[in-house]
């Protein structure tokens, strides 16, 4: 598939990022694959961007409305650290076009008095039919209770109480939407209570929790939580939702690492603009922050190509048939640091982080923050030498 990762064992070849508000974009090319700027040429194409080495041709296929500028294409200092890398910047024209609506998450889609069906992403295993919502709300922000107190001038009405969604409602948090449970999910759904937390925590204000957790009975896998016998919670990053519309059936289930990347990056997307926020803190159910994300950019599109891949294409100009041309792809620039990471710097950042509140929570399942971790570190090992850190964060891109 032209969206696969490229092997983590070979060296990048060829790297495209541009920037859609900026309209420009930085090219690297690997030594490896042309010795001195001389060597390489780019040239456009129809929706294409074509880049010419001495290996052969590579054609990129570009978004709709994204257009190269010809000629503007100049070699650029790389710096001292860059050594085996050639470096290019480049000018777009950039149109309007609609490809930015394709990335909205289940969040956007779901609507009032429409029957939607929800399946188990790693099966597609039909788990709810027909559910037909007569109100979709969000959820408060996800820190709402912390700051009730400043805005009560009597005690807090809502503590201990959790927000519960009724017979017909759906209501969407940052990361999952809580429904009511009905009749239709109980040969789909199993249940099984598990502890969250540390058994010997010190601290009593945190003792161990536990959780009746949702998992899918046809493939193990595990969708959510039982909030309560009769509401479910289940994450966006485990179901597919889709229109219940006759005996349609789902198309094949995507990639499990694909759909997790592009589901995370539209939800990242969606809260950053609505929230204002550019810091996320990926947690697990209990609260502990495993990831710490720094949305950088979202307006670019990216294609990165192993220097295995670079010339491969036939000789009579066009892409071989068992070899499709990589594609271009939008996403988001993201710093990124593990807070199990042992370094000095990285564990002074995760405490600036907690100490300061600065990143707002986004709340997975633990495997799934594990899975996500992967791909980020996936992503970091398609890029160039000089793009994989800053100061002490890692780099990665999410595709929308």
């Amino acid at each position: 598939m032209a969206n696969e990762v490229p092997a983590k064992t070979h060296g990048v070849g060829v790297f495209l990022e541009l920037r859609k508000r900026l309209q420009s974009g930085l090219l690297i090319v690997g030594k490896d694959v042309a010795q001195t700027p001389a060597d390489v040429a780019v040239t456009s194409g129809d929706s294409s961007l074509h880049i010419r080495t001495p290996r052969g041709v590579l054609y990129l296929t570009l978004p709709a409305g994204v257009a190269f500028e010809q000629g503007s294409c100049i070699p650029t200092p790389a710096g001292e650290s860059c050594g085996e890398e050639l470096h290019f910047r480049l000018r777009i024209s950039v149109e309007r076009s609609t490809d930015e609506d394709s990335s909205a998450s289940m969040m956007k889609t779901l609507r009032a008095k429409k029957a939607y069906c929800f399946y188990c992403q790693g099966c597609m295993t039909r788990l709810l039919e027909d559910r037909v919502f007569n109100r979709v709300l969000p959820l408060p922000n996800g820190n709402w209770n912390a700051i009730v107190d400043d805005w009560c001038c009597h005690p807090d009405p809502f503590a201990n109480k959790k927000l519960l969604p009724r017979a017909e409602d759906c209501l969407m948090g940052d990361s999952f939407v809580l429904l009511a449970r009905d009749g239709s999910c109980e040969q789909t759904l199993t249940e099984e209570v598990s502890p969250v937390g540390t058994e010997d925590s010190q601290d009593p204000k945190k003792p161990c929790r536990r959780l009746a957790l949702i998992s899918c009975a046809s493939c193990s896998s595990v969708l959510g939580e039982a909030v309560t016998p009769e509401t479910l919670k289940l994450y966006v990053t485990q179901v597919v939702v889709e229109p219940a519309v006759g005996d349609r059936k789902p198309e094949a289930s995507l990639n499990r690492s694909l759909f997790v990347e592009r589901t995370v990056a539209a939800r990242l997307l969606e809260l950053s603009n609505s929230l204002s926020t550019y810091h996320f803190s990926v947690q697990t159910p209990d609260g502990k922050a495993f990831l710490l994300l720094w949305l950088l950019n979202s307006d670019s599109i990216i294609a990165s190509v192993p220097e295995t891949r670079v010339g491969t294409e036939s000789s009579n100009g066009s892409p071989a048939l068992h070899s499709p041309s990589p594609r271009a792809a939008r996403a988001l620039k993201l710093l990124y640091i593990a807070c199990s990471d042992t370094g000095i710097q990285q564990r002074d950042i995760v405490t600036s982080w907690e100490v300061s509140v600065i990143g707002h929570p986004v709340v997975l399942p633990l495997k799934v923050c594990e899975e996500l971790l992967q791909v980020m570190d996936d992503s970091n090992s398609t890029l160039p030498t000089s793009m994989r850190c800053m100061r002490s964060y890692e780099v990665a891109y999410l595709r929308l």
